[in-house]
């Protein structure tokens, strides 16, 4: 019973200093991102952006081509407008940049980005939450080798590919004394110069981009949903009418 009873103890002594660490993890909140997975002209606007902008760099290399037709594209559609880094409509999705070379300018091979809305899931939210937000949060910073930075992965490897979309911003910060200590809290954005896009145009753009990326990870996650509702009904109705029998069958049983 002693030692039921320590091990009960650690077990919840394990648990609130993992949700402490959690709780004082810092780093900047993530946003939430619009789910528009079900919604077909935001996946192939995202299915536009993610060619043109993340394959240049980025593999998808458990996508096949074809999957695209899944999203309301037809085959001729994805060859004259989606299909720069492959000659067959079979192939997966590959990057445009050699690897080597990838290495050498950023210091590490991009990483492949077909399940990454699911891989970057922690405790500030969904993946999906996580690239909504790193899309948005990049800002010049001249000390870095690519001229940017950004504030939910500082000190990334990764150029502000989309910078001519969205323009140059810098973040703001209010300064808050705590204990005697000065801290920077971040307060919003300096527009320092305008892009192509609106900051509501861009945000739109970029949950379009997520949300493709989204549908990538899993393309059945729609069809198993829709499945796994019309499974959940059947099996009440059929509670209902099993309950239902078995009362009108011990009925005369004493």
């Amino acid at each position: 019973m002693k030692n039921l009873k320590k091990f009960a103890l650690g077990v919840v002594l394990a648990l609130g200093l993992v949700a402490s660490v959690q709780a004082s993890g810092g780093g900047m909140a993530w946003d939430k991102a619009p789910n528009r997975t079900n919604d077909l002209g935001a996946l192939q606007n995202g299915a536009k952006l993610f060619a043109n902008y993340c394959l240049n760099c980025h593999s998808a290399a458990f996508m096949r081509i074809n999957r695209l037709k899944d999203i309301g594209l037809t085959e001729q559609q994805i060859k004259d407008n989606l299909m720069f880094t492959s000659d067959k409509i079979g192939d997966t999705m590959k990057a445009a940049i050699d690897p080597k070379q990838a290495k050498e300018w950023f210091g590490a091979n991009p990483p492949d980005l077909t399940v990454i809305a699911r891989a970057k899931a922690g405790h500030a939210g969904t993946g999906a939450d996580y690239l909504y937000t790193y899309l948005r949060t990049f800002y010049r910073d001249d000390t870095r080798p690519t001229g940017w930075n950004n504030m939910v992965f500082p000190n990334v490897g990764m150029p502000h590919v989309l910078w001519e979309l969205q323009g140059e911003r810098k973040p703001v910060f209010d300064e808050i004394e705590e204990h005697g200590q000065v801290v920077h809290v971040f307060k919003g954005w300096e527009q320092v110069k305008p892009g192509l896009m609106t900051a509501q145009q861009y945000d739109d753009a970029m949950a379009d981009l997520v949300s493709y990326m989204q549908w990538m990870a899993e393309p059945a996650q729609n069809t198993r949903v829709r499945i796994g509702v019309w499974v959940l009904l059947f099996l009440s109705v059929f509670t209902l009418i099993a309950w239902r029998l078995n009362a009108a069958y011990w009925k005369d049983v004493k």
